[in-house]
């Protein structure tokens, strides 16, 4: 009963409980996020040439760009290293993927790139937790820093 109270209402935002959390939400939605990247790697032959190129670069760079966001972006969410900064093409290629590639689409269409759009954006804010390679590089760094 304890575990449920701490859980429902934690008293440190940076708890264990929580922490527990926000990496098996970095688990889930990397990995969701893995799958559209491998997918976009093993058909990059057939892809390349259509691809969207919303930023004018060429289909295939800007496919090589989305494969950058969702495959190697998230290994590096996952595993919380570099966590922001691993976020920024990952929150990139899905709001271009939602206002751009999809604008003109129904929600339905769209609605995927919408959850993934505001769930990184979410994480992003929150950050990585306790769980997470970043935390054990800051650790080290402030320790070397304080001798």
């Amino acid at each position: 009963m304890n575990m449920l109270k701490q859980l429902l209402f934690p008293a440190k935002p940076d708890g264990t409980a929580t922490s527990a959390m926000l990496l098996i939400a970095r688990i889930v939605f990397g990995i969701l996020l893995m799958n559209h990247g491998i997918q976009k790697w093993t058909n990059f032959q057939e892809l390349s040439a259509v691809f969207p190129d919303p930023l004018g670069v060429g289909s295939p760079l800007s496919l090589g760009l989305a494969i950058f966001g969702e495959l190697a972006c998230s290994m590096a969410f996952i595993i919380g290293f570099l966590y922001r900064l691993a976020m920024i093409p990952m929150v990139f290629t899905m709001a271009v993927a939602f206002f751009v590639i999809h604008g003109n689409d129904p929600f339905a269409t769209k609605e995927l790139a919408f959850v993934y759009l505001v769930v990184f954006i979410l994480m992003y804010i929150i950050g990585p937790g306790k769980f997470a390679v970043d935390r054990w590089i800051r650790k080290a760094l402030f320790q070397k820093a304080r001798k």
